[in-house]
């Protein structure tokens, strides 16, 4: 199927590594120009680098409502428009709730579910002026179903669903859809290799691969998710393809869970 992206003017938050780099990857690899928005500028330089021609970097803080401005002003500047937004930035550090400090809800909430508020509002001018726009945005199983030891992560993941639909509502007069992709665990990239392999998660956590078997029982296809699994669903859904498809949530989680 041709999805029909070449030449689509993309952007990416949180596109410089684990999901969001294999997001701008895949677009890449489909033709489209695709801007990459991270606070991580030195790791966004890397992806870009590896994505090729096409593919370019922003220094992009989500949380941050002049930084989400800035970084759409640069893309119709730099790309011609913005033809999709990926909401892809995202942060947690797993703990029971009643051992949080208020620290971590606030980055939570403030990455989670500000970012998608900054970036969403950003894009939504030029698409509504140019009567069409893709919005896809990177939710998480926790939004869906509440994760122990993700409190505040799950309450922001779900306000991004139920944002994503109410919005969508709104602008769907515009030929402008917003849809939602659910991950469950996908852990980051493999830091040393071998029986004694150790693979990293974004905020340093790290998983051996006898934890990884262990979370992999819970899942009906029997292994944990890999970040080149979301990017096909995200492609789609930023396609012409699924031109009538508006105010979904997809879970790409092996079957974690069925709703």
């Amino acid at each position: 199927m041709d999805l029909g992206l070449r030449d689509r003017a993309v952007i990416v938050t949180g596109g410089a590594s684990n999901i969001g780099r294999a997001i701008v990857l895949g677009f890449a690899a489909e033709g489209a120009r695709v801007l990459i928005g991270d606070v991580d500028e030195e790791r966004a330089q890397k992806t870009a680098a590896e994505g090729g021609a096409g593919v370019s970097a922003f220094g992009t803080d989500v949380t941050s409502w002049e930084s989400a401005q800035a970084l759409a002003a640069h893309a119709i500047e730099q790309l011609g428009g913005i033809d999709v937004l990926v909401n892809c930035a995202g942060w947690t550090i797993d703990r029971l709730f009643i051992d949080k400090p208020r620290a971590e809800w606030e980055r939570e909430i403030a990455i989670d579910m500000w970012g998608f508020i900054n970036c969403t509002r950003a894009v939504l001018d030029h698409m509504i002026e140019h009567k069409t726009g893709r919005i896809v945005s990177i939710s998480s199983d926790a939004g869906r179903i509440g994760e122990w030891r993700e409190a505040v992560y799950s309450g922001a993941k779900a306000g991004v669903i139920a944002m994503s639909k109410a919005i969508a509502k709104e602008v769907g007069k515009h030929g402008i859809t917003l849809n939602v992709v659910c991950p469950g665990f996908v852990p980051g990239r493999q830091e040393t290799s071998g029986p004694e392999s150790v693979w990293a998660g974004e905020q340093g956590a790290q998983f051996s691969p006898g934890l990884l078997e262990k979370v992999a029982r819970g899942y009906p296809l029997r292994r944990v998710g890999r970040a080149e699994d979301m990017a096909p669903a995200v492609l789609f859904l930023a396609s012409d393809q699924a031109s009538y498809i508006t105010g979904q949530t997809l879970s790409v989680s092996g079957g974690y869970t069925m709703i």
